[in-house]
């Protein structure tokens, strides 16, 4: 009989043991039942957030951007001489008081430093202008007129002094003014140095 209860109580553990291990297998199955439906409410995998973020800010989402960035600068004129000099023309109004103001910018595409002090004109009173826009003429053809640049009474130019040089790769803005042609005139065509000529509107 002892040996009996022996058994007994054996088979009393092994059932008990049984129960704790399905007890255990059950609740870990429980633990990934709740986790996986908290997911699925709404709750977004983190590794799905960091791709979708990385998405949003790939290059194809910013073509607005790059096309806006990308749109060419519309010029009144521009023209190309002195080995790789352009001149482009952004505004030439007349103004209040009887003058013409042309301005622009000018980029140097030559891999030089460059400066031409030809570009100040030949007279004589303007070389105290050094390097500058002190030079440019406009012809208005239909009056058979040649404008030079408006200067002070010591010879300074209204216009754009350049400062020494342009660096290689450089674009710097310029001005001239000049007097106002008539007011039937709409067109004059620009001069400096040794850049050819070139027809701008006028407004």
């Amino acid at each position: 009989m002892p040996f009996c209860k022996g058994i007994g109580a054996m088979n009393l553990r092994d059932s008990k043991t049984r129960l704790i291990l399905a007890a255990i297998v059950l609740g870990l199955a429980l633990i990934f039942i709740v986790a996986s439906c908290s997911r699925g409410d709404g709750e977004s995998d983190p590794g799905v957030e960091a791709e979708q973020s990385n998405d949003s800010n790939s290059p194809g989402d910013s073509n607005g951007e790059a096309e806006e960035g990308g749109q060419e600068v519309s010029f009144l004129a521009s023209v190309t001489g002195e080995g790789g000099i352009t001149l482009n023309f952004t505004r030439a109004e007349r103004e209040e008081g009887g003058f013409l103001t042309v301005e622009g910018v000018m980029h140097n595409a030559t891999s030089e430093v460059w400066v031409d002090l030809a570009w100040r004109g030949t007279e004589r009173e303007l070389a105290v202008n050094g390097f500058s826009m002190a030079g440019a003429t406009l012809t208005a053809k239909s009056e058979g007129k040649r404008y030079l640049v408006l200067r002070d009474t010591t010879g300074r130019c209204l216009c754009t002094g350049f400062g020494g040089a342009v660096n290689p790769g450089e674009t710097v803005e310029w001005f001239a003014q000049f007097p106002a042609p008539d007011p039937a005139t709409t067109e004059v065509d620009f001069q400096i140095g040794r850049m050819p000529t070139v027809t701008i509107e006028i407004g």
